[in-house]
This record gives C-alpha cells, structure tokens and sequence, in this order.
C-alpha cells in the first residue's frame, strides 16, 4: 500500500514522503496513529494545502521534546525486582515497568515511547532509548536491582555487583558507624595507640 507520511517515521521516511508499506503494517499502526494517510489523489492535495500548517505543528512538538529531553537525558531509574542467585530475573522489566519508574522522577512518558532493544531479564544496568519525538531521542539508565541497597551499589560501581561485595559495603558501614579511629590516634602519643601489651616486642 502507499501511504504520505504525515511525520517523520524511522526508517521509512520523512513527513510528505509518499512510501509503499505492507498492507498490515499502515492499518495496524501507520494510519490508525494517525501517521500516514493512504496515498490516494484527494489526500495528496488535502496533504498538500495543509503541509505548512503541519510542518509548524511538527516543530513546536519537536522543540518541547528538545526541551525535555535535556532534562530525561542520562537518568538512572531504579526498578527493584526478585531475581535468582544467577542474577536472572523472575520475569521481565516491561516498557511499562520504565514509564513508571519515569513518573516517580516527575517525567510522563507513554510507553510507546521507551524502545528497549532487548528484553531486560536479569539484574544490571541498562540503556534504554526514550523517543520523545519521531526527531527526538534520548538515553536513560535503568538500574535492576534485587534490592534498594543493591541498586545504590550498582549506580555507584557503574556495574553489576555480587552478594560478596554488598556483605563488603554492609561490613563497611558498620565501621564507618564506629568509633573514629582517627580522632583517637590524634590525642594518643605516636606509637602508643594500642597500649603497651599490644605493641610489638
């Protein structure tokens, strides 16, 4: 079928090009998303009397998602999931799962719009694109973890971690949570911190 792009859609086309599509895929989505139009005579002429009109329309919307996307651009949203020792997840972090998590930072975002290029099932860090405009894209970090501490651990390392290295940063904040050693030192003569049973002989 051909149909006249009314916008930009990735790899088919720019707005006013008139493309040939499968007959599925313009009634399933080209036309019912409103688009593309069959390219028939009347709504070549209808496409061409309205063009300037959707053209201006198109650059307000892109200019608002120029906008927003510089403030989504590079944001960790953290989505906490039950997930095996492997790290392999009871299920999977849906587009839906994203959008969510988008809204808990004060960003709506259809979830037609997140693109995830490959199932998320297991714990991590992954990149995900964000269309907000058919010219306008942008990248956040969605943080799978098991746990709110674990996904703290990851954003902090830039990675995925091990059961190891939580026991590790728990064991750490312990000690943080102690004494300071290093006030104690201050006030003691130099090599007589520990007494004179524990110094060397």
């Amino acid at each position: 079928m051909d149909v006249i792009l009314l916008e930009r859609v990735q790899n088919l086309g720019q707005m006013g090009d008139v493309v040939k599509v499968r007959t599925g895929f313009a009634r399933n989505y080209l036309l019912p998303q409103k688009k593309a139009l069959r390219a028939t005579k009347e709504n070549l002429a209808r496409f061409e009397r309205q063009r300037v009109e959707l053209e201006a329309v198109n650059l307000h919307r892109r200019q608002e998602a120029e906008k927003v996307s510089e403030r989504v651009e590079g944001t960790v949203v953290s989505i906490i999931r039950q997930a095996g020792e492997s790290g392999q997840l009871y299920g999977s972090v849906s587009a839906r799962d994203i959008t969510d998590a988008l809204a808990e930072e004060g960003f709506k975002v259809d979830r037609s719009q997140v693109a995830i290029d490959r199932p998320i099932k297991s714990i991590g860090l992954f990149d995900v694109r964000v269309n907000l405009h058919p010219e306008v894209s942008c990248r956040i970090v969605v943080n799978v973890a098991r746990s709110t501490e674990e996904a703290d651990l990851q954003a902090e390392r830039g990675g995925l971690v091990t059961s190891e290295d939580l026991e590790a940063a728990r064991e750490a904040e312990q000690e943080a949570g102690g004494p300071d050693l290093s006030e104690i030192g201050a006030e003691t003569p130099a090599g007589d911190v520990f007494g004179e049973e524990a110094s060397p002989a």
